[in-house]
């Protein structure tokens, strides 16, 4: 039983909630002809996989330094691998191509140093979209802010990536979670917009999510120790509601769904935008899923049920997914599946 209203309201907000038929505003998403998404930032970093007609990989040879002790004088340092996710997306369309930051990693180097190793000047991107205020998200603001052509730079996002939160597991102290400062932000200079609803960027040819539509009976988010300050006190915040995506529709295609976390379920959100754009084919899954450990992995044998349904053409699991997941992915869908790594390249054309 819910006996206060504000457990009663909770309850509510983490029920499915029924979208039945097409969007009342559909949105309009251009189609492009190539889309190209470079993994900055990953969990993982493996030098030892091969590139593809889709896919090229940073490889071993990577990151080369001075090394006095090596007889070249030199050696290779690789990309860095953390528990974060980065990703910048270009999309080019009728000759024009333009570049965004999607999420920035956990630390402030590794996003900045992959890039450097990668030949990469983050000066060219156009924008950043933060997926949501988790600090493994966006604690590369820190290493970007002050880079050339950064300020002045839009920066879109969900109005609750301030949010303060915590982890509190019984037994343990809690511990709340690094809180992103809007205040810091503007005076470094980034162009802060908070949008609740869809967005559309690029001329009509890149759509960030915003909220999403809790439409399965299985994604029901993150657990009770994760909690977030209501301004009088520490609630359980199973939606992390400022979860977002970025999507992209290639060309005779279909749809490329870009996810940090994936919060809102992944099932969800690519229900939620192929909604939204009314297009049904889904082209490519790439980002954070979120089904690892256990308080996720029972959602594994209807998420992967549903993706096998969906037919993608590539399925890129990252960061959060873990490893049960990644497994049941890879068996179920091995001609779509690819195994991500920081500095990997994906390349998606019409």
């Amino acid at each position: 039983m819910c006996e206060s209203g504000s457990a009663f309201a909770e309850a509510q907000a983490s029920m499915p909630r029924p979208a039945p038929g097409a969007a009342a505003d559909p949105i309009a998403l251009e189609p492009v002809d190539e889309v190209e998404i470079v993994t900055l930032v990953d969990n993982v970093y493996d030098a030892l996989l091969t590139s593809d007609e889709r896919t090229h990989r940073a490889g071993s040879g990577a990151g080369a330094v001075a090394a006095p002790l090596f007889e070249e004088g030199r050696t290779f340092t690789g990309m860095v691998a953390e528990h974060g996710f980065a990703a910048l997306v270009t999309v080019r369309r009728a000759g024009r191509s333009t570049t965004l930051l999607f999420d920035t990693g956990r630390s402030r180097d590794a996003m900045v140093t992959n890039a450097d190793r990668l030949g990469i000047d983050l000066g060219d991107i156009q924008g950043v979209v933060l997926s949501h205020g988790h600090f493994d998200h966006t604690g590369g603001l820190a290493g970007l802010a002050g880079r050339r052509g950064v300020r002045s730079l839009p920066m879109v996002l969900h109005p609750l990536v301030w949010t303060r939160r915590r982890f509190a597991v019984p037994g343990r102290e809690p511990e709340e979670l690094p809180t992103l400062s809007r205040r810091a932000l503007d005076a470094e200079g980034f162009e802060v917009v908070e949008r609740r609803e869809p967005s559309l960027l690029v001329d009509g040819s890149v759509l960030i999510t915003g909220e999403v539509d809790r439409t399965t009976e299985f994604e029901h988010g993150m657990p009770p120790p994760h909690q977030a300050w209501s301004g009088s006190g520490w609630a359980h915040d199973p939606l992390v509601l400022d979860d977002q995506a970025l999507v992209v529709n290639v060309r005779d295609r279909g749809l490329v769904v870009l996810t940090g976390c994936g919060h809102a379920g992944a099932v969800n959100i690519v229900r939620h935008a192929q909604r939204l754009t009314g297009v049904d084919r889904l082209h490519a899954l790439v980002g954070g899923l979120h089904l690892g450990g256990p308080a996720f992995e029972p959602v594994i044998p209807p998420t992967v049920a549903a993706l096998t349904e969906l037919a993608p053409s590539l399925v890129v699991p990252g960061h959060c997914t873990g490893w049960r997941a990644q497994h049941a992915l890879a068996a179920t869908l091995p001609d779509a599946w690819v195994q991500g790594s920081s500095g990997t390249r994906y390349h998606l054309s019409a």
